[in-house]
């Protein structure tokens, strides 16, 4: 999430992250992690959260990151579903795979 400033919404938290704040605290699906009832607070929340924030002082901008609980990048080890085209052009669902060990190689020129 790119930010201009650290003025953002509850709403707009949950909008680009998926993280809703309700009385309990943080909640995404059925994990909700306590917050301590104060007012949302970005800062403390991302921390909460173990969400990178920082700055660009120069572009006068800030980049939040995903949430990594527990000091790993990654919550689950199941993979969103991924849908492309394969060789002949014919869409293949990465979920097809499902329960079987797959290496991901990502590429990009810049």
């Amino acid at each position: 999430m790119i930010l201009h400033d650290l003025d953002v919404t509850a709403q707009q938290f949950e909008a680009h992250t998926g993280w809703a704040i309700k009385a309990e605290g943080a909640c995404k699906a059925e994990l909700c992690v306590p917050l301590g009832g104060a007012a949302f607070d970005l800062e403390a929340v991302a921390d909460k959260l173990g969400m990178p924030l920082v700055q660009d002082a120069e572009r006068a901008l800030w980049a939040l990151g995903p949430s990594s609980l527990g000091g790993r990048a990654l919550t689950t080890a199941e993979a969103p579903e991924l849908v492309l085209p394969d060789l002949d052009g014919r869409p293949f669902a990465l979920s097809s795979l499902r329960g079987q060990k797959v290496v991901l190689v990502a590429w990009a020129p810049y």
